[in-house]
């Protein structure tokens, strides 16, 4: 007897159902290195329009996290889908490698007194260290670039080139230097930029002072002769104490005035021995605090707070008199509508002194301690201030109220210890003072105005990234760019000893220095003699000591990299960072090329969310939360990675654990399996040879290369505007429903028994070739790794891969929207007889679908589409038998399912009447008689 399995044509492909991702990607990384696939994709795109993605520097300094792998496979997916649409998206990858966290590990490692050259030369190395470890871990993430030649910010040239950004920006005058509160670190012993501080819980002494009116004569006099006063001037004899409100005992030394909001009423409370003056809006919460019973306190005045500017406070504790001034920035949200100013110690306290001429008394060294010369306080560390102040307050009788507060305060981003706010000689970025602009129709643009309007200009995925960008503009300090650090490109500046006055030929020695850095690096600053720039005047000056904030370095690589790197441009068409980059790198970038250029030096940026664990909780070593990629990677495959990225709307967080990885695995072995059945049923296809003209292909082949091509142009547009998750979405959805749930499902009939050579066999693997095409590339930027084995698999080219070639093109079909129309329809019938036949199934009437004869009443438009499929209606609903009734109405409309009388073929699997016709072949359908030893089925449309 013949065994006719032997005579079906059974996929075949060497391309494994297991992945075996983790043992197979790095054999196949070294590949992409061997055949030099970066520089040959070059090649290929050179010419192509350009699109230049600019990688964001991750810092020099520890192995990469989940964090950093999100970061890396989004760009990549970014480039190499601009790459298959037709662009030529080259990737230079960056690092960060200056500033104080590389400093700490070396004073961790080798102490605190080494000299400043030997730390930087420490430092030196340990990045370079820090960027090897990194970028094996990125290039095992699949991610494609020129590894070879990254930039660094310390590289020589980029370091001379941050030099010449800090020319540029001097240049248009945005540059100055100033005594001004600046974030100060008391572990860092260093200014911190915005972007360096985050806020965090902590337990403060909110204290209500007592500050007492000088001279009450002159105080009702001037209360009196005010206008806009609601009362009339309180004439007894008692002392009157204006209160303050502070979170901050230990800047009272500071102290230099008390602010009041102009246009808020103030009342003046009698309490019996004394009177207290306070806001009105606050009286009762302040009287409330001290345990006041409000009924017995009469107010005996009321004034607005202009009324107040200028009377004389006695300072609680220092031999001094400080007045009442007028501030917007006082609210009524706490405390008693006058705040304690101190202009060394907040910004706002600042702004409002330097209108009235204040002080800026900063009695509060580098280390957090105050001077020794300081009253009261002198040598004591702030926090232990805090105490003594309190104390003395008390002891005094001017302390109303002390209470334990919990509220948010900024803290260094790196010691998560809370830093305070104090004023020393730094330099600036101003944000406020009118330069000339790029534009020679705008002459007076200020840098934020500028900012503004860039932000204006900007594309941003998702939206709301404008709005966050906007608000941190808007309301930010100028930026104060300089360190007292070690490691970091210097301030190339020389000052006169004197005057503190900047060299008049400042431009031109930044120039000389940047060319002397250019050959040597930075320390040919830290080791350059005045004299050899400066001749006699050397005498005058000195240098500058202080080194860039590390985010002027990654906020001018537009600047330094964009402009000179050959396979670059400027500006870049996109930057892609996390959220916290809005007050990072999006915004020190923004600043930068808004102060050098007049504009951002992007035109689109993208933001991603932090990850988090399953249940949404950030993840931390304490925790034992933490998912380290290089875990994923050894075990389940970097595409596996690539792929749950890809599905996860990166705009909100991305939540991973265990879990969530296993039902990616999932996920993509279901993928694996529909592209290995493409490969398999492809294996004796050769497209020169075997292809059918679409013109001859059956009906459902071409609603399919339809169905592909509207699938491609939408997941095309899902590229374009980085939906990558909806783009997984659909791509897995094609695979489980559209073609495991109904097309490859309705064609393995065809392919397995119709004749080998035949036209519907060969149409069936035209079509597969041109879908499988398609998915290869729609799934590149993803799946890096499968998608290459797939594509060597699929054109036999080793050598090749498929980012040397852009989305597929299909032949061209006049009739598509006919077909997709057509083929819903019979899809959405189809369907109700799938039903129908799980149905008879679950009641014992039918085994398998093709044990099954079907009968469909049905009417109208649905009666000719079902019974224009003749015969090839029963393939299409994987039956035996179907029939189709025309039912008049449609209380008639039903679908009749019976279990077949015919036997089965041994060949097919089919219950056919004419098994056995061939007397030679006792056991096998006329079909299959055809399919083997004659001229082959005829079919239609299925």
């Amino acid at each position: 007897m013949t065994d006719y399995k032997k005579t079906l044509n059974l996929p075949d492909t060497p391309f494994p159902m297991r992945g075996d991702l983790a043992k197979r990607e790095p054999l196949m990384l070294k590949a992409w290195q061997e055949k030099n696939l970066y520089r040959k994709i070059r090649e290929v795109c050179k010419g192509r329009p350009k699109f230049v993605l600019h990688d964001g520097p991750p810092y020099a300094n520890g192995d990469i996290h989940i964090g950093h792998a999100v970061n890396k496979i989004l760009k990549d997916i970014v480039i190499r889908s601009k790459t298959l649409a037709g662009f030529d998206a080259p990737y230079v990858p960056g690092w960060d490698c200056h500033g104080l966290p590389i400093e700490h590990q070396i004073e961790k490692k080798h102490g605190k007194n080494l000299p400043p050259e030997k730390v930087r030369e420490l430092c030196r190395a340990f990045a370079q260290q820090q960027v090897d470890r990194q970028k094996a871990d990125f290039i095992r993430l699949g991610v494609l670039g020129d590894w070879d030649h990254p930039y660094l910010t310390m590289n020589y040239n980029t370091e001379a080139g941050i030099i010449r950004a800090l020319g540029k920006i001097h240049e248009r005058g945005y540059l100055y230097q100033g005594q001004k509160p600046v974030n100060w670190c008391i572990d860092c012993g260093s200014a911190l930029a915005e972007a360096e501080v985050d806020y965090e819980d902590k337990t403060s002494s909110a204290i209500d002072v007592k500050f007492r009116v000088v001279d009450l004569v002159a105080f009702r006099k001037k209360i009196s002769n005010s206008s806009g006063n609601s009362g009339s001037a309180d004439q007894s004899a008692k002392p009157v104490y204006v209160v303050i409100w502070t979170t901050t005992p230990w800047t009272l030394p500071a102290n230099q005035a008390v602010s009041v909001n102009p246009d808020e009423l103030y009342v003046i409370a009698d309490m019996g021995s004394e009177c207290l003056l306070i806001a009105e809006p606050l009286l009762y919460g302040a009287l409330q605090r001290y345990g006041i019973d409000r009924a017995g306190v009469n107010t005996v005045g009321k004034y607005m707070g202009r009324a107040l500017e200028g009377i004389l406070l006695q300072h609680p504790f220092y031999q001094r008199q400080v007045p009442i001034i007028l501030g917007e920035h006082v609210t009524m949200d706490a405390g008693t509508g006058a705040v304690h100013t101190a202009p060394a110690h907040g910004v706002d306290d600042y702004a409002v002194g330097q209108k009235y001429g204040l002080p800026v008394d900063n009695p509060v060294g580098d280390d957090g301690r105050f001077f020794e010369n300081v009253p009261l306080v002198g040598g004591l560390l702030v926090w232990k201030a805090n105490e003594v102040v309190i104390q003395e307050l008390a002891r005094s009788g001017l302390l109303l109220k002390e209470e334990k507060l919990q509220h948010s305060y900024p803290h260094c981003w790196r010691h998560r210890t809370p830093i305070i706010f104090r004023a020393t000689p730094q330099w600036f970025i101003s944000m406020d003072k009118r330069v000339r602009s790029t534009d020679p129709d705008d002459v007076n643009q200020t840098l934020r105005e500028a900012a503004s309007a860039a932000i204006e200009a900007t594309a941003f995925y998702p939206s709301w990234g404008r709005a966050r960008l906007e608000a941190m503009v808007k309301n930010r300090p100028d930026w104060c760019v300089s360190r007292q650090r070690n490691w970091g490109v210097p301030m190339a500046l020389f000052v006169n000893k004197q005057t503190h006055e900047l060299h008049p030929r400042t431009d031109e020695l930044l120039e000389q220095v940047a060319q002397l850095v250019e050959q040597r690096g930075i320390e040919a600053w830290f080791s350059l003699n005045p004299v050899e720039l400066l001749g006699d005047e050397a005498k005058d000056y000195k240098k500058l000591p202080d080194t860039l904030d590390v985010w002027f370095d990654s906020g001018t690589t537009h600047d330094t990299v964009l402009k000179h790197n050959a396979q670059l441009g400027y500006p870049a068409d996109l930057y892609l960072e996390g959220s916290d980059q809005h007050r990072g790198w999006f915004q020190s970038s923004l600043l930068t090329g808004c102060a050098i250029d007049g504009r951002a030096p992007y035109n689109a940026l993208l933001t991603h969310g932090f990850v988090v664990d399953g249940h949404g909780h950030k993840m931390s070593k304490s925790k034992g939360n933490v998912i380290a990629p290089q875990k994923i990677m050894d075990t389940s495959g970097a595409d596996i990675l690539r792929l749950w990225v890809a599905s996860t709307d990166y705009s909100a967080e991305l939540s991973i654990s265990d879990e969530i990885l296993k039902r990616v695995v999932e996920s993509y072995r279901r993928i694996r399996n529909t592209l290995r059945f493409l490969l398999a049923n492809l294996a004796d296809f050769d497209p020169n040879r075997d292809a059918v003209a679409v013109e001859e292909w059956l009906e459902i082949d071409r609603y399919m290369l339809a169905f592909m091509r509207m699938l491609q142009d939408g997941l095309e547009r899902d590229y374009q505007h980085y939906d990558f998750h909806l783009i997984v979405h659909r791509l897995h959805n094609f695979c489980s429903e559209d073609l495991g749930g109904f097309y490859l499902d309705i064609l393995k009939d065809r392919l397995y028994t119709a004749a080998v050579k035949g036209i519907p066999r060969r149409s069936a693997q035209s079509a597969l070739y041109h879908i499988a095409h398609s998915l290869v590339r729609l799934f590149a930027p993803i799946l890096s790794f499968t998608s290459e084995e797939v594509w060597e698999h699929l054109t036999s080219d080793a050598e090749g891969s498929v980012l040397l070639h852009t989305w597929h093109m299909f032949p061209e079909q006049a009739d598509e929207e006919t077909l997709l129309q057509r083929w819903a329809r019979l899809r959405e019938l189809r369907s109700r007889v799938q039903r129908a036949l799980e149905e008879a199934r679950s009641a014992g009437k039918i085994g398998s679908s093709l044990a099954a004869t079907v009968k469909i009443h049905v009417g109208g438009d649905d009666f000719e589409l079902l019974d224009s499929l003749g015969n090839d209606l029963r393939l299409v609903l994987i039956t035996s038998e179907a029939q189709v009734m025309q039912a008049l109405d449609s209380q008639e409309e039903q679908i009749l399912i019976a279990s077949s009388t015919h036997r089965k073929c041994d060949r097919c699997w089919h219950y056919r009447e004419d098994v056995g016709i061939d007397a030679g072949h006792p056991t096998i359908c006329g079909r299959c008689l055809s399919n083997l030893y004659g001229s082959g089925e005829v079919r239609h449309y299925a």
